[in-house]
């Protein structure tokens, strides 16, 4: 009987006990569910006001502006002001916001702004008040601006070099535009406002490099990481079903072909007036064998270049995203990037898109791996017999317009035509020769500002605005960020972070020594760079952050079952995780 008791009072104890332990806990997290309910509330006040704020703003500047200028200015000064005070105010959502408005940006021009010139640089509405806040985040909790010191030299090199042009070689054109008035060719480049040229120009050549500095704190860990690779395929599967879209009305006739209005050498260019569902300028006259389609973008130009980027981003979420579903949704991106490339009628991009991703397949060794390799190598495969099959004569046009053209241009040829043109131009003829032309002067979207010499490379375009000092700091700059992304992806242990930084620096070493045209001043590729170089920089830290958790699962389960992990092996797990 006395046993019977003892026993009892014991459970009774440990009942008490474990109450009241537990009573702690349940009002801790009551606390704070309270506590996340108020930071709620609070986010969703401040949200309210914020939009109300930036309404006002809106209204106070399109008002005036629509009786001082036109209705269409003042809305989008008005929406331009909106904008820019919420991408301030939420700087991780407006650079969401910047990605996902970019491959619509030539449809909102000329569809929905009629294409207002203004709205060229609409994006950077999204960018530049999201930069600065982030700025002032980090100066605010003491973090780092500068998120790779050991990219300093070069860029400030590089920096320095296009500000001594700007004020050495624009600024003196823009005060003594008769400074060289003794020879047409050279008095042309003091025409229009060049200090103004020069300031675009340097915007377009370096205005995207802190993109790296975002992305290194928009990407806080592998959950983003992800979402970023999930939104980009998601546009892309989106902008090239409305790009078949595009050629399948004009193939039916439901939009105008540019043989039906044009006439002579109109009928082999781009023109707005041909434009069709969706993007600007389009060509189309199928009588003479002339077709290059804009997609979503303001030029067939663009639309190309959105095409190459993409192939390496569908490529790197067919891989190595770890949901099967959106595997499989980055596969059929990669066919809807290959059925474009056909179709677009840009040579550049049905000779590049398949370049990229055979590789990325060799690089990335996903070639080797034939269980994930083979299904999507068939999928692919059975997907272009099918389109090909169904559309062999046209299929065979765009091969036979390719071969013709590099018969008649070879790219070595043309890239070396190039070179001696900029040398054969360089000018040393003006006081400060060692800095170039002037910068803007070979970049044609400031032409607004002056006249432009048209260099359709990249390269010989830097030796002639900047010098022969601008163009070795330019490359020595990315030469610098190639050689620290590739340490930093050696650095990296987890799998999945290796194939992403992998993938992306490849896309880096490709499109930055490309020698033919000019990637890196056409959206969206000069934006997609400069975000994968700051990913690459921030995967070592997601890395970390990895390893942690594992080494937290792993000791919680040790802790939790009969065979707990023996102290020296948690520290041994712990050390390896820092």
């Amino acid at each position: 009987m006395s046993t019977f008791v003892i026993r009892n009072l014991r459970k009774n104890r440990q009942a008490t006990e474990q109450s009241s332990n537990s009573t702690p806990t349940t009002e801790l997290s009551m606390r704070e569910k309270f506590v996340q309910k108020r930071q709620k509330k609070e986010q969703k006040n401040r949200a309210i006001l914020n939009t109300i704020i930036a309404l006002l703003l809106g209204l106070v500047v399109g008002l005036p502006t629509m009786f001082l200028a036109s209705p269409k200015i003042a809305i989008g000064g008005t929406i331009g002001v909106i904008v820019m005070f919420l991408s301030f105010q939420y700087p991780r959502m407006a650079l969401w916001g910047f990605l996902i408005y970019m491959p619509f940006s030539g449809t909102v021009i000329y569809w929905l702004a009629g294409g207002s010139a203004i709205l060229q640089i609409a994006k950077d509405a999204f960018y530049i008040p999201a930069l600065l806040a982030l700025i002032i985040d980090c100066r605010r909790r003491n973090q780092p601006i500068f998120v790779a010191k050991q990219l300093m030299f070069t860029l400030s090199l590089l920096f320095g070099v296009c500000l001594a042009t700007l004020f050495l070689v624009n600024g003196l054109y823009q005060l003594f535009p008769d400074l060289n008035s003794w020879s047409a060719t050279r008095s042309a480049l003091a025409e229009g406002e060049p200090f103004l040229q020069g300031l675009l120009g340097l915007k377009v050549l370096m205005g995207y490099i802190p993109l790296i500095f975002c992305a290194y704190y928009l990407i806080e860990d592998k959950k983003t990481l992800l979402r970023v690779g999930r939104v980009l395929v998601t546009l892309a599967v989106i902008c090239c079903a409305l790009g078949i879209m595009q050629y399948l009305w004009l193939k039916t006739g439901r939009c105008q072909a540019t043989s039906e209005f044009a006439e002579g050498g109109d009928l082999f260019k781009a023109s707005l007036d041909a434009k069709c569902l969706v993007g600007g300028a389009a060509l189309y006259s199928p009588e003479f064998r002339q077709i290059r389609l804009p997609g979503t973008f303001v030029s067939p130009w663009h639309w190309a270049w959105f095409l190459i980027g993409n192939s390496a981003i569908c490529y790197t979420v067919a891989f190595f995203d770890p949901f099967p579903l959106w595997r499989l949704i980055g596969m059929s991106g990669m066919a809807l990037v290959a059925f474009n490339a056909i179709i677009c009628g840009q040579r550049i991009a049905f000779a590049l898109v398949p370049v990229f991703i055979v590789a990325m397949l060799i690089g990335t060794g996903q070639v080797f791996r034939l269980k994930r390799f083979l299904p999507i190598a068939i999928g692919l495969g059975v997907a272009l017999v099918i389109f090909i099959s169904n559309n062999p004569e046209f299929v065979q046009e765009r091969f036979n317009s390719f071969i013709a053209r590099w018969n008649t241009a070879p790219p070595h040829l043309f890239i070396a035509n190039q070179f001696d043109w900029a040398v054969r131009n360089y000018p040393f003829y003006n006081h400060f020769g060692i800095f170039g032309a002037g910068l803007g002067k070979a970049t044609s979207s400031t032409r607004f500002f002056g006249p432009v010499s048209f260099v359709e490379t990249f390269h010989p375009k830097l030796i002639y605005e900047i010098g022969y000092l601008g163009f070795f700091a330019f490359m020595a700059f990315i030469t610098n960020l190639v050689i620290f992304s590739f340490k930093q992806y050696r650095s990296l242990k987890d799998p999945e972070l290796r194939s992403f930084a992998l993938a992306f620096l490849i896309f880096i070493i490709l499109i930055g020594y490309f020698p033919y045209w000019y990637p890196l001043d056409t959206d969206p590729v000069s934006t997609y760079f400069w975000l994968f170089a700051g990913i690459i920089l921030k995967l070592p830290v997601i890395d970390k952050q990895e390893r942690s958790k594992e080494v937290d699962a792993i000791t919680t389960k040790g802790k939790q079952g009969r065979n707990k992990l023996p102290y020296r092996k948690q520290m041994r797990l712990k050390r390896k995780s820092l």
